[in-house]
């Protein structure tokens, strides 16, 4: 193996192994767990050879970044998540590769992935991104909206064309209630999840928990976690 594939394998290992102590752990069984290797600012290569290693669930937070890099990965069997906050005049390019948004966070987003789904023809998941630093029916620093939104949200993904609600997703507030409490912030999210299931069963997917927190997201019931840095290593700057 290349230098690069030996190294990407042992961090891949290393961040299996922690996701299957935190199941074990937490009395679940490790196949309710998804590994999502978040790829945003690594080259292509890096995303075959992950690939190669059998990932098979990758994500990206720029557009700008994610659709060469997709389009140079066409011919492997992976499945894309959109993470990042995703403005409307980006939505058709995403649309073109993703097959799941897990930034949805306002109704004028809701409407613009629909209408690029239906003419790609596509069928597109879509989380509802959940701001636990915002206020009820707040924003979120960093996107997603205040739990009081999900409803809403909810109901108009379910009625849109071309779109699929496929749960809720949220990222470790850094301010508000839940700054530095990792574990209660992904407890929140589950109960919220159970609330959503209630009018929208199929909507089982929790997205929670990165590279710092992933034992956490996990006791708490996620059934994905987003790791970019234990597995790919500490970012370049972006310039």
């Amino acid at each position: 193996m290349t230098d690069r594939k030996t190294q990407l394998a042992a961090n891949l290992a290393q961040v299996e192994e922690r996701i299957t102590s935190a199941c074990i752990a937490s009395g679940r069984k490790r196949e309710e767990v998804t590994l999502i290797v978040v790829t945003k600012t690594y080259p292509a290569s890096d995303v075959r050879i992950l690939s190669e290693l059998g990932v098979r669930d990758v994500a990206e937070n720029r557009d700008q970044d994610a659709a060469p890099k997709a389009a140079e990965c066409a011919d492997l069997p992976l499945r894309w998540h959109f993470v990042g906050q995703l403005q409307t005049n980006k939505v058709r390019s995403v649309v073109g590769y993703a097959d799941v948004v897990q930034s949805v966070d306002r109704p004028k987003l809701v409407t613009s992935l629909s209408t690029a789904a239906v003419r790609a023809e596509r069928e597109l998941g879509c989380l509802i991104q959940v701001a636990l630093d915002a206020e009820e029916n707040g924003r979120g620093e960093r996107g997603g909206v205040g739990p009081g939104g999900i409803e809403e949200l909810a109901g108009l993904v379910t009625d849109a064309p071309g779109l699929r609600l496929d749960g809720l997703m949220t990222v470790a507030p850094l301010t508000g209630p839940y700054a530095d409490r990792q574990q209660a912030a992904f407890e929140r999210l589950m109960d919220l999840s159970t609330d959503l299931r209630r009018a929208h069963p199929a909507a089982n997917m929790v997205s929670a928990g990165m590279s710092a927190d992933l034992e956490q997201a996990v006791a708490a019931g996620a059934t994905h976690v987003r790791v970019g840095t234990a597995v790919l290593g500490v970012r370049p700057r972006l310039g």
